[in-house]
């Protein structure tokens, strides 16, 4: 039995003294402001507290709790250096580790799924997990055919420890919003809790990752393992090595944090326009760096490695032309039309009447990688734009409680903001502009557009 329902009345207390701590904290932080010291610093001291505390119970569990750690981890960079420093490495450990589950569990599960014969359908299988994530994790064996493949095992009990986790978190969802500046994590945590189906059906995922990894066979650029098999609890992918996207941020070379970044930005746009899906789980723990091909001899580059389909977003026709569209409006200054093409996607309400070319110097700067050749994406620039958007007394922070988030554009805009905290992590130097114009049906006129957007609207044969 999985140590997740055994402990449901432990891990409920601990997300409890989530709040507790936080109120505690607020009493003393006004009692060292009495004493004296400034608000502000006591306030950056209570924030640094608050989340030293928030990182430590998230990583400690699995299931939900985890799993908001993880999407958290991923916006660090939009907090102050002082505040983010402490616990990075905490951060780092989250996105790539928890604590495992016992071998006899595992051997169960295993057992439960394959067969009691089955140890028979592999050569070898190391019981110490490789990977250990929110609702499952991986074991490195050997297929009985000789392939090296990776068995991600689900914890039993995973679906109610999410459910669990995240209802009891939504409900003290306003403590934690100061973590993350210009951020609402309520909807973050209404949004992973509608999807705790999807993430528990590995017969969706090795759908998904099979599809990916057809589309992506002889990509030089982006790595997808195969699906070797597939049941209830266990999927069987092929294994894959390389450098953890983590290590990379930690440690890595300028050009590995490039490489990494550029390939990031392709996938991310690439993707829908390839396969119709959108990979809506990037963390740096699912992506690893993978040396040149053998067969690119010493001109090879390093590509991108992908795991973890348990969450996608189906975008048949690819990312929505109106992103295209109001990037291309945005960039070229028309203000008129990009409020009314927001107004008709339903970013602004009926009901509600704004200055066009206020919304114009709102979105400005938040495109800003998108206007220039390269960008070098940096912790100091994804923390001026939340400060811009969170202060209350900033223009920007009035006019975004105005704008609306249609659902259909929830999961897109997440993972469009969690990749954007990625490169700010790597601190990688992005030529931006080229996937766009590549991949993003609307950023360029019709007659501008690259062969992969016309074919993806139909303008031209597959292959053109």
């Amino acid at each position: 039995m999985s140590d997740l329902p055994r402990k449901a009345v432990t891990r409920t207390a601990k997300l409890a003294a989530l709040p507790l701590g936080f109120a505690g904290r607020a009493t003393w932080g006004l009692g060292k402001r009495i004493g004296g010291r400034s608000a502000e610093l006591v306030a950056r001291e209570v924030q640094q507290r608050t989340a030293d505390q928030l990182f430590k119970v998230l990583g400690e569990l699995k299931g939900g709790a985890m799993k908001l750690g993880q999407a958290l981890s991923v916006f660090e960079s939009a907090l102050p250096e002082e505040v983010a420093g402490p616990y990075r490495a905490a951060l780092i450990k989250l996105q790539e580790a928890a604590p495992p589950m016992p071998v006899d569990t595992v051997h169960a599960v295993l057992e439960e799924r394959l067969g009691e014969d089955w140890r028979e359908l592999f050569l070898a299988f190391e019981d110490r997990p490789s990977a250990a994530a929110s609702i499952g994790q991986v074991h490195r064996a050997v297929w009985h055919d000789g392939r090296n493949v990776a068995v991600k095992v689900q914890y039993p009990g995973a679906g109610e420890a999410l459910l669990s986790d995240l209802t009891q978190l939504s409900r003290f969802a306003r403590l934690l919003g100061p973590l993350v500046p210009g951020m609402d994590i309520k909807p973050l945590i209404t949004e992973l809790r509608d999807r705790v189906s999807e993430e528990l059906d590995y017969e969706q995922e090795a759908r998904s990752q099979r599809d990916h990894a057809e589309e992506f066979a002889d990509d030089p650029d982006v790595v997808i393992p195969g699906v070797v098999h597939r049941s209830d609890q266990v999927l069987v992918t092929e294994w894959m090595d390389g450098v953890p996207l983590a290590e990379v941020i930690a440690d890595g070379t300028p050009e590995q944090r490039d490489r990494a970044g550029q390939l990031l930005a392709r996938f991310l746009f690439s993707g829908p326009a390839r396969t119709g899906l959108l990979h809506a789980d990037p963390h740096p723990g699912n992506f690893r760096l993978l040396p040149p091909a053998e067969e690119a001899g010493a001109d090879g580059q390093w590509r991108l490695g992908v795991l973890d389909f348990g969450t996608v977003d189906r975008l048949p026709g690819g990312l929505p032309q109106t992103i295209g569209d109001s990037l291309r409006l945005t960039l070229g200054g028309e203000s008129a039309a990009v409020y009314e093409l927001l107004r008709e996607e339903g970013f602004i309400k009926d009901s509600i009447d704004l200055d066009p070319d206020a919304v114009l110097d709102y979105l400005l700067p938040i495109i800003e990688p998108a206007q220039v050749e390269e960008f070098t994406f940096t912790r100091s620039w994804l923390r001026n734009q939340a400060a811009r958007i969170a202060d209350p007394r900033s223009p920007a922070h009035q006019l975004g409680k105005q704008l609306n988030l249609p659902p259909s554009y929830l999961l897109i805009h997440r993972v469009t903001l969690s990749t954007i905290g990625v490169l700010c992590q790597l601190g990688a130097t992005v030529r931006l502009r080229d996937e766009l114009e590549s991949w993003l049906p609307g950023f360029l006129p019709e007659d501008e557009r690259g062969p992969a957007v016309q074919e993806l609207a139909g303008d031209a044969p597959a292959g053109a």
